[in-house]
């Protein structure tokens, strides 16, 4: 299991009510999909320790949160233990991104050449600012380059190669 690359998922955060239920501070773009009935999470605890594998057995959203009932938990006492701990999936587990669009994770230390071939550097950060992210290039020198994630920037992206191939507009190098 250590070996396995694992995506924080939510954190139990209290218990809630008297039924064993838990509130969980979402950490995915996706609670719809890890929080629905059925889904199959892992606990792990705030210090060193084993996780725990869970189920689902019906959520809801509540002020930002969200409340799970845990299959085989079924009183306050049995989930009081739990608060602090980490949920978990596998990598294996990720959604789906529509064409286009990324994990961050598979972008930072891809490699980036122009459209003539010529070797610009690895992305080493991802920012946000505003209408669309900037990839940072650490270039041979140290030197940062900052290229928009526009269509007229980025010309292909090969995940599993890891490299991406760009078209330098003017005034970006």
């Amino acid at each position: 299991m250590s070996e396995e690359r694992l995506l924080n998922i939510g954190k139990i955060v209290n218990t809630h009510g008297i039924k064993g239920e838990v509130k969980v501070w979402p950490q995915t773009d996706f609670p719809e999909v890890r929080f629905k009935s059925g889904s199959k999470l892992l606990m792990f605890p705030p210090e060193k320790g084993e996780p725990i594998t869970i189920e689902v057995a019906a959520s809801r959203e509540q002020k930002n949160m969200f409340v799970l009932k845990l299959k085989g938990f079924d009183n306050i006492n049995q989930v009081e233990k739990y608060k602090g701990w980490e949920l978990k999936v596998s990598e294996a587990e990720r959604v789906p991104l529509p064409e286009g669009e990324y994990y961050f994770r598979d972008i930072v230390g891809c490699s980036v050449e122009t459209e003539e071939g010529e070797q610009l550097g690895t992305i080493t950060d991802i920012l946000s600012p505003g209408a669309n992210d900037i990839w940072v290039v650490k270039m041979p020198k140290g030197k940062e380059l900052l290229l928009p994630v526009i269509d007229d920037v980025v010309l292909n992206v090969d995940v599993a190669a890891r490299k991406i191939k760009v078209h330098l507009m003017e005034g970006l190098l």
